[in-house]
């Protein structure tokens, strides 16, 4: 009997799936939307830039919504205060762990170690950490600093390091506070919404 293993098919989204989908826009439409104090861009804002500069570059679909999706924990943890009070919640980790439900690893991966990426990049590029918003070099201190030669190691052991660079590069050029600037034009929120809905599809297909 054929099931919806059988290859070249997918299977239905989940209703669960779906559901998980919508809430990730209204939390994003919702909390993700108000622009905080000291902020230069709003949660939105800052994903869309994100997730338009990975399609500026011909990302794959999950990369593209991992971009999109990269700080969703800070949003799930509701961790403004503690961001402002110089605390950390590994908030890539709380998303990680909440998006796996339904994404597959080349989305959450990516986003779980978009963090290490930015500690890499501080220990192989001398310049990077001066590129850095005062923001991320604040939270560069929470998040235990550059890496020593070990944590180098370890973290190009990972299939997902090199696009976790990528999208850390991403990550540090959107806080622009004219959503057009540098041309990015960016989208609209809904129009992530096949694509993560596609790659809901992949996971419910093997599930």
């Amino acid at each position: 009997m054929q099931t919806d293993r059988t290859v070249g098919h997918e299977a239905p989204a989940k209703e669960h799936d779906m559901d998980f989908i919508d809430q990730i826009f209204a939390r994003l439409s919702g909390e993700g939307a108000v622009r905080h104090e000291g902020a230069a861009v709003s949660q939105l804002e800052h994903a869309l830039q994100t997730a338009r500069l990975a399609e500026m570059e011909n990302a794959p679909d999950a990369l593209v919504i991992a971009a999109l999706l990269h700080d969703y924990g800070h949003l799930i943890a509701g961790d403004v205060a503690m961001r402002a009070r110089r605390l950390d919640l590994r908030h890539e980790d709380i998303a990680a762990r909440h998006l796996s439900t339904v994404f597959p690893a080349e989305v959450t991966e990516p986003i779980r170690l978009h963090v290490a990426a930015k500690r890499y990049l501080c220990t192989v590029d001398p310049d990077y950490t001066d590129m850095l918003s005062p923001a991320s070099r604040t939270s560069l201190k929470a998040q235990g600093g550059a890496f020593n030669e070990d944590g180098v190691h370890i973290f190009r052991r990972s299939r997902f390091w090199v696009a976790a660079v990528r999208l850390r590069t991403w990550d540090d050029l959107a806080k622009a506070e004219d959503l057009t600037t540098g041309g990015l034009g960016t989208g609209r929120l809904e129009d992530y919404r096949a694509r993560m809905q596609r790659l809901a599809h992949k996971v419910a297909a093997v599930a």
